[in-house]
């Protein structure tokens, strides 16, 4: 009798739909909702503006020789690596999906990495090369730079910008919707298109992206652990001039804690992937 009341019970809380949150909770990190500021650039300006600031880096550095090819090692493990990651992006956001993605090897000893907005992803081959990067740090490293993309950073950035240089009002942004983009914003966006590759983001932004990044490698079968020994290398080169990618990340003691605080939220995650593989 009992059992046929707690069965009945949980039936009716199911159809009502109650404990849905509770029964439905996300496995993973929990980071903020996305910026009403990137709303105020249309998505589809600022990765056209990435994706030609990405096609003329790319040509400076064929015309100089220091573009991997399709089958150079490294080219190959970082579009593997890519190939897992993606999927696991979709969730995040859902123009990913339709993005093309790209990912390529630069020849420089800069210590860098980047993800530009609409998935124009591109490592140096200092970053490898001086880090020894394990494919588990490679993972982080590259889900990081994702999350900007996908959390649209660029684009919230641009936003503000674009309000605080009284370009993107209540006005322009309803009348955007019914008769076009406002070309002052689109002038405003093409111009902030030179800096996509170099932006800074917040403290904030650097933290979201690393939880996010952390949780699309776990769920690629990465181990999100690698996250505490890739800064702990990161810190290590960092003696004189800090490497170009550390200089615009928050590093530091705080950015490793960070990291193991949400290890228990995505350890599972990787576990059950690794599993599968």
């Amino acid at each position: 009798m009992h059992v046929r009341r707690l069965v009945s019970l949980i039936g009716f809380t199911l159809a009502c739909g109650l404990p849905s949150a509770a029964l439905m909770a996300r496995e993973g990190v929990e980071v903020g909702k996305e910026s009403a500021f990137a709303k105020l650039v249309p998505a589809a300006e600022v990765e056209q503006s990435a994706f030609q600031q990405y096609s003329q880096m790319l040509k400076q550095a064929a015309d100089k020789n220091a573009l991997g090819p399709a089958d150079h090692p490294q080219v190959l493990r970082l579009r593997q690596i890519a190939k897992e990651l993606i999927p696991h992006s979709y969730e995040w956001n859902p123009r990913a999906r339709d993005w093309k993605w790209e990912v390529n090897l630069i020849g420089s000893n800069q210590v860098n990495a980047f993800c530009m907005p609409g998935g124009k992803i591109a490592f140096y081959s200092g970053i490898l090369k001086q880090l020894e990067l394990t494919d588990d740090e490679v993972a982080m490293v590259m889900g990081h730079e994702i999350a900007h993309a996908l959390r649209e950073h660029a684009r919230e950035r641009m936003g503000k910008s674009a309000a605080t240089n009284g370009l993107a009002t209540i006005g322009s942004t309803v009348a955007s919707v019914f008769f076009g983009v406002n070309p002052n914003l689109t002038d405003f966006v093409a111009r902030q298109g030179a800096n996509l590759i170099t932006l800074k983001f917040s403290r904030d932004d650097e933290t979201e992206a690393d939880l996010v990044g952390m949780e699309l490698a776990a769920r690629a079968g990465y181990d999100p652990r690698a996250g505490v020994t890739l800064w702990q290398k990161m810190s290590a080169a960092n003696k004189g001039a800090p490497p170009q990618w550390l200089s615009t990340h928050p590093s530091g003691n705080s950015r490793i804690e960070e990291i193991q605080a949400n290890l228990p939220k995505v350890l599972p995650l990787y576990q059950r992937a690794k599993d599968n593989k």
